[in-house]
């Protein structure tokens, strides 16, 4: 006799980490989730009284291998809060405000601990953007994962309204780039940083260019939400286009706000990179165009601003101090 068990899937230790994760679950859930965890289908009743003309605005994402050092570091509660704040950036650099997010995890052999840990990094990022999360997959696929790893996927919904939406339309020439730091790699460019540097050190290797922080945990540096950032920006001034700088580098994710005719021209020597990026190209002998298009090097969003607004911008904070990093030309 061979049980399902016997050939991989354990539903008995899937429905055990439900069980675990339903108080953490339902600590997001917001005004508009309309049913439990288990259902087939997640409710949620948008007040549209609050909107003159609203759009639903979406996005999905994954970690990529950002997972390999999280796998190598046997430390799991931090790339669920990078999955969540990658897709609210994306949503929120639209002008929208998030409103709920669905995960995908799956796994060849589920860890219940780990799965734990993973879930619980949903739901505390999602609880620090006022965004519920009411849907998620977990699923155990003997032989598509080595042992100890998995994958993770996530969908977010937002909405703004039509008036509030900001598509880099109204850019115009002359605007400058107002930059905002990044913890670190952010969840891009993660193969090329672990073809360089594991080929030197392990990950609790604390290299003196590092300042005492390890490789891991710097690897592991949080995705930042950029949710609030974004949010005071359009308080004090005229935000005219946001990119959130992922994969493709400050040009790659630029462009794709900049109108016809219009190009950025960025000063690199505006900035003092992190020491991360430093290690990165100096190990590896990356050539300068490929440390721009693979990594964020430090700026995980660009706000296009006027320049008459640059003064308010910059008085506005005073923890994650923005700096100008160039501005917008014909070409």
């Amino acid at each position: 006799m061979t049980t399902y068990k016997d050939a991989g899937v354990d539903v008995k230790a899937g429905e055990e980490m439900v069980d675990r994760i339903k108080p953490l679950v339902r600590k997001t859930f917001t005004d508009g989730v309309m049913t439990d965890i288990g259902a087939f289908g997640a409710f949620f009743k948008v007040d549209w009284r609050a909107y003159e003309d609203p759009v639903l605005v979406s996005s999905v994402d994954g970690v990529g291998t950002k997972l390999k050092v999280a796998f190598m570091m046997n430390r799991h509660d931090t790339v669920g809060q990078d999955l969540v704040n990658h897709c609210v950036n994306d949503i929120a650099v639209c002008g929208a405000t998030p409103l709920f997010f669905l995960d995908y995890f799956s796994t060849g052999k589920l860890d219940q601990e780990t799965g734990f840990q993973v879930v619980k990094g949903f739901a505390k990022a999602c609880q620090e953007n006022a965004c519920a999360l009411i849907g998620g997959e977990t699923a155990e696929m003997p032989d598509i994962y080595d042992d100890g790893e998995y994958d993770l996927a996530g969908t977010i919904v937002g909405v703004v309204d039509r008036k509030d939406i900001i598509d880099g339309s109204r850019i115009e020439e002359g605007d400058v780039l107002l930059a905002f730091p990044s913890t670190g790699l952010h969840t891009n460019g993660y193969s090329l940083a672990r073809h360089v540097l594991f080929e030197h050190f392990g990950v609790d290797d604390r290299p003196d260019a590092l300042g005492g922080t390890s490789v891991g945990e710097s690897l592991l540096a949080i995705h930042t939400s950029y949710l609030d950032t974004i949010t005071l920006l359009r308080s004090v001034c005229d935000v005219r286009g946001l990119v959130h700088v992922t994969g493709g580098g400050i040009p790659g994710n630029a462009k794709r706000v900049m109108p016809e005719g219009l190009a950025i021209d960025v000063d690199y020597e505006a900035w003092e990179r992190p020491a991360i990026f430093k290690l990165i190209q100096e190990l590896g002998n990356v050539p300068e165009d490929d440390m721009r298009s693979a990594l964020n090097l430090g700026v995980g969003l660009i706000a296009v601003i006027p320049s008459a607004d640059v003064d308010s911008a910059l008085a506005a904070f005073t923890e994650a101090q923005p700096f100008v990093i160039g501005s917008v030309v014909a070409g």
